[in-house]
């Protein structure tokens, strides 16, 4: 956990990074009891930031699950989103749409480059997985990793610093795409299976051997 993060915004950290929760495994991971953690989040939830729903799981009652709000997500900011979003208009009315798909590929080309001179292109697999992971999470996309029992990688980013720049052009996302299987090398598949803009918490890459 982030020890820079105020103590009454813990529980949003841990939503943000970890997806939805009951209270009793939001109380384990808050370190407090599950009347301390209720009442943190019912205070986060009259401000706007967590809502509950409950829903069955398995046989018993039904249970209170939490999860961010809009309001929650928006405490992570998007980069300078207002003049991103002025300067991609102002792009695209002046100079047209193939000149901002130009731009778009010259800048994912920089960061490409920026990656290959950061990773050995020698490194294992999860080498490189682990270093783009630590330099994604550099740039704010809180990102991580890890691997599942067939040996395969998911790359997880849990918040996207550029989301409203993307959901109005989403060539960011497909150059992002590209970039991250150019970096892992031809030999690797890179699939997209989680995606902050077709609703999902998060982003996530599964990264297998072909």
């Amino acid at each position: 956990m982030n020890n820079n993060v105020p103590e009454n915004e813990r529980a949003i950290w841990i939503l943000k990074n970890e997806g939805e929760k009951t209270l009793k495994e939001l109380s384990q991971a808050l370190g407090v009891t599950t009347e301390g953690a209720r009442f943190q989040l019912l205070k986060l939830s009259n401000d706007g930031y967590v809502k509950s729903e409950s829903r069955a799981k398995g046989r018993g009652r039904p249970q209170q699950f939490w999860s961010l709000t809009k309001k929650g997500h928006s405490k992570f900011p998007d980069s300078h989103s207002e003049l991103t979003l002025r300067l991609i208009n102002k792009i695209k009315e002046n100079l047209g749409e193939e000149t901002l798909t130009e731009l778009i590929s010259s800048t994912g080309q920089d960061t490409l480059q920026n990656y290959l001179n950061s990773i050995p292109d020698t490194a294992t697999l999860e080498e490189k997985i682990e270093k783009l992971a630590e330099l994604r999470k550099q740039e704010g996309y809180m990102a991580t990793y890890e691997q599942d029992e067939n040996g395969n990688f998911l790359l997880i980013e849990n918040h996207c610093p550029i989301c409203a720049a993307a959901t109005l052009c989403q060539g960011f996302c497909s150059t992002e795409l590209n970039t991250f299987q150019s970096v892992l090398g031809p030999n690797t598949k890179v699939e997209r299976v989680d995606h902050i803009l077709a609703g999902a918490r998060r982003c996530a890459y599964l990264i297998s051997k072909k």
